[in-house]
């Protein structure tokens, strides 16, 4: 994409005519939360710039689309019109002889207040991280093998709750619940004492499935819309005491965040790198000759300091594959659906998406620019996962932050 657009937007801008993030805003003189995108420092109301016409091209009622409360109009249309609204947007905000129309419906981006993006469906997390799940196995079970025998079998998951996933911005309460630490007889119960991040990249579905109609890895761009960042909060503790047999329940389920800002698929094309050679080969229904794996650089900030930069392209297990296995015992699709890659870690030790990696379980605090040191979360904490991947240009593609400050336990 080499158009220009008319608007003046900083050299740096992370949010060109090349990304055009769809969100969901309000501001002091909208009647609501509905749909923008972000270009520059500004947000473009595409629900004004559809009541004006301009949009009547690329669906035959664009102000359901884009007059909503919710993305989910527009995911529910299907990659035909998706195609077509960015087709347009970008003529809108390339050509000159729209500038007089679409300008006046330009906000600040720092005057908007952001709403969850679209009503979650429903909600799954995937283990996908080679070097991730290797660090954990080396935490927890020293002595035994560094992955568990299906790992590089299948993409290993679980379903969380959709009821809890959160915008950017909302404070995360301290979770309670039972725990055992080694030196106790029996469980306690209270605020988790070792309150984790996990920093990952989720994807927005988009176009839904029947029952008992699974998704082929190749079909991944048919039916998801976009990419956001997540962070899948976890309490290690907790978790640790609850997961034997049946995995993540409580540790995982009282809150996910995700970006305000969801990438289109479109954006990202620049960003495709090959799948890493996967060895026992996959099953046919796993093979993903089309790949969408993701050059994406992540940032985590623990109040403001730089604690880790994972990369996205290290992951095992592609978007597509973790798409067709979870649907390939038919599980169908809704529009909204998230899923989330799990997390991501790479090789080094400032590459690790946990601070359950970062301070190795416990065993070796981290120091933060001020001098503190951390293991794990304490009230007050404020963390920011932010995101880029390369873009047409030399332009990078940004994804805007995922932020979360930790306030203290009920009662």
């Amino acid at each position: 994409m080499t158009e220009q657009t008319w608007l003046a937007i900083p050299q740096d801008s992370q949010f060109s005519l090349a990304n055009l993030p769809y969100g969901v805003v309000s501001y002091p003189d909208s009647a609501g939360p509905h749909v923008v995108v972000a270009l520059g420092d500004h947000v473009v109301d595409l629900a004004a710039v559809a009541a004006f016409g301009l949009l009547d091209s690329v669906a035959p009622d664009p102000m359901s689309m884009f007059g909503a409360a919710t993305l989910n109009p527009l995911l529910a249309a299907g990659r035909s019109v998706w195609d077509a609204t960015r087709r347009r947007l970008v003529e809108l905000l390339s050509d000159p002889q729209f500038q007089s129309q679409v300008e006046p419906e330009l906000v600040p981006r720092n005057e908007v207040t952001h709403h969850l993006p679209f009503d979650v469906a429903d909600y799954v997390d995937f283990y996908s991280s080679e070097n991730h799940a290797a660090n954990v196995s080396a935490i927890f079970r020293p002595d035994s093998p560094s992955l568990p025998a299906n790992w590089k079998h299948l993409p290993i998951g679980y379903h969380g709750r959709s009821g809890t996933v959160v915008v950017s911005g909302t404070p995360i309460r301290r979770p309670s619940g039972q725990r055992k630490p080694a030196s106790a007889s029996a469980p306690l119960f209270g605020p988790s004492e070792r309150l984790d991040i996990e920093a990952e990249v989720g994807f927005v579905v988009g176009s839904t499935t029947s029952l008992g109609e699974p998704v082929g890895a190749g079909a991944f761009g048919d039916h998801v819309f976009g990419v956001v960042l997540v962070n899948d909060w976890s309490a290690r503790d907790i978790q640790a005491w609850e997961y034997v047999p049946l995995g993540p329940f409580l540790a995982k389920s009282f809150a996910t965040s995700i970006s305000p800002w969801v990438v289109p698929l479109d954006a990202l094309e620049r960003a495709r790198v090959p799948l890493p050679t996967q060895d026992p080969p996959v099953f046919d229904y796993l093979r993903d000759d089309d790949s969408w794996c993701l050059d994406l650089s992540l940032e985590v900030r623990l109040n403001g300091s730089v604690v880790s930069r994972p990369p996205f392209a290290t992951h095992y297990w592609s978007p597509g594959q973790q798409l067709a296995h979870l649907t390939v015992n038919g599980a169908s699709v809704r529009t909204g659906d998230l899923y989330a890659s799990g997390t991501v870690t790479g090789p080094e030790r400032d590459q690790r998406g946990s601070l359950l990696e970062l301070s190795w379980g416990g065993s070796e605090p981290f120091r933060l620019d001020d001098g503190q040191e951390r293991t794990f979360l304490l009230d007050g904490d404020t963390v920011s996962i932010s995101g880029s991947a390369p873009g047409p240009n030399g332009c990078r593609i940004g994804f805007g932050s995922v932020d979360g400050t930790i306030v203290a336990a009920e009662g």
